[in-house]
């Protein structure tokens, strides 16, 4: 069975930064794409950013520019570095795996929480 175990999250101030990290339990070149979503209390899960084998990002408009999504293939992991942190970053967020199939593997998530 394949894992994804997101780690990094925490209280952070306004304006701080926090790097998060999503290992898989076996190779990450079982998935295509990797990305970041995030749900805020009393709102739907949304993508942060994603990226494919080929180290190619993709990231949500308003994400774009605070947020960088990154992975280290010989560590099976994939990174969300996040910049100039607001209270509205509050949210879990979670780390999903697309396979080649189409089979969507979650994170149980981290929480982040940005308050002062």
């Amino acid at each position: 069975q394949v894992q994804l175990v997101e780690s990094g999250g925490g209280l952070v101030q306004p304006g701080g930064s926090l790097r998060l990290s999503c290992a898989t339990s076996g190779s990450i070149f079982l998935f295509n794409i990797m990305g970041w979503y995030r749900q805020a209390p009393g709102k739907q899960r949304e993508l942060v950013a994603s990226i494919g084998s080929g180290s190619i990002a993709n990231y949500a408009s308003s994400k774009k520019g605070r947020f960088a999504i990154s992975r280290d293939n010989a560590k099976n992991t994939v990174y969300l570095q996040m910049n100039s942190l607001q209270p509205e970053d509050t949210a879990v967020y979670y780390c999903k795996g697309r396979t080649r199939s189409g089979m969507d593997y979650w994170g149980e998530g981290t929480l982040v929480t940005v308050s002062s």
